[in-house]
């Protein structure tokens, strides 16, 4: 008997929803079904939402939310006597707790499992579901996953950035963090020494170097008709430049660049603020950091927005629009899980 099958014949016998975790227990113990593996309650899970996804209306089971599951086209038995108190609490607890992002839901998963061993996509979406870490009104929670996982690792590498997961092939994912000897961290150890180097170099520009730096950096960003102000009288403005999206919405933008140790105060805001034109929005470039009263001034809701870039932010904005680096590509081989595969195709 498949696994499918036999949480057919358990949800047909309970007649209510039920979690892979409230499923498979029953299977397991019956003998209906067996396995080697440590993760039964997720690979039914899987199983599940597959059938689902790949059959629609015509599966035979559906999926009723809150990770848990009942058969397609049977009424639920209303009989919450039936289950002990305790099963409830704990629902409500899942139910009610606090809800994580896809990726924050993904590395939770991951952690949570403890052995260190890469997880399918879909497991990790089941998994998430039915702890009620993941609430999502989408029909491919799964997908989407998948989707973000993928693209939070491409955005944190075009960043310099180690990202938190590691693609294992044939949609199995792993956190970077487990393999502190691998590939990933020797990278970031890398990419550390380029953003000191960075820094230095930086901190020794001339300050109209460092304008010139910054307005080539928002020219890259995808802005136009971006120039340096005069030396003086410029109002603390040192860069403007505009960004049309869709064809249609125009941005302008006023940027003040300081080539600063010590951290941008909240004066220093106000006077940005003061010294935007119509329609213009600022913005505050630094080597150092903001303080917090800096930081709570640029929010202030009932004024001009002002953004802050950090020396931080402002080196992964370098290396992410390669200004002032270059980026380096090293082919690396990796061994395939079959050797013949070539030889098959050319048949």
């Amino acid at each position: 008997m498949s696994v499918l099958d036999a949480a057919y014949e358990v949800l047909k016998k309970s007649g209510s929803p039920m979690s892979p975790a409230d499923i498979i227990r029953p299977i397991l113990e019956s003998g209906m079904w067996t396995t080697k593996g440590k993760t039964p309650e997720q690979t039914l899970g899987a199983r599940l939402y597959v059938d689902i996804k790949k059959f629609g209306a015509k599966s035979r089971f559906v999926n009723v939310g809150n990770g848990r599951f009942a058969l397609s086209g049977v009424k639920a038995k209303e009989s919450p006597a039936q289950a002990p108190l305790t099963c409830f609490k704990e629902k409500a607890k899942e139910i009610s707790g606090k809800t994580y992002s896809f990726t924050d839901c993904a590395e939770k998963v991951l952690k949570a499992q403890g052995t260190h061993k890469p997880m399918h996509y879909l497991d990790i979406t089941q998994t998430a579901l039915s702890r009620g870490w993941l609430k999502t009104a989408g029909q491919t929670p799964a997908a989407t996953m998948y989707a973000q996982i993928i693209q939070e690792i491409q955005r944190l590498r075009k960043r310099g950035e180690v990202p938190r997961f590691v693609q294992c092939g044939k949609g199995l994912v792993a956190l970077t963090v487990w393999d502190k000897a691998g590939v990933d961290f020797q990278v970031q150890q890398h990419h550390e020494d380029v953003r000191k180097k960075l820094k230095a170099k930086l901190m020794a520009l001339k300050p109209e170097e460092f304008e010139e730096l910054i307005s080539r950096l928002f020219r890259e960003i995808g802005f136009h008709e971006v120039s340096r102000t005069r030396l003086s009288g410029d109002g603390g403005i040192d860069v403007r430049g505009a960004m049309v999206t869709g064809g249609v919405i125009r941005t302008e933008l006023a940027i003040q660049a300081k080539r600063w140790k010590r951290n941008v105060q909240a004066p220093i805001v106000q006077q940005v603020r003061g010294s935007l034109g119509a329609h213009e929005q600022g913005c505050i470039v630094t080597t150092s950091d903001f303080s917090a009263g800096a930081r709570e001034e640029a929010r202030k809701m009932d004024k001009a927005p002002i953004a802050l870039i950090d020396g931080k932010e402002l080196i992964n904005l370098m290396l992410e629009y390669e200004v002032g680096v270059r980026r380096k590509e090293v082919p690396l081989f990796e061994v395939k899980e079959n050797l013949l595969d070539d030889l098959e195709d050319a048949r």
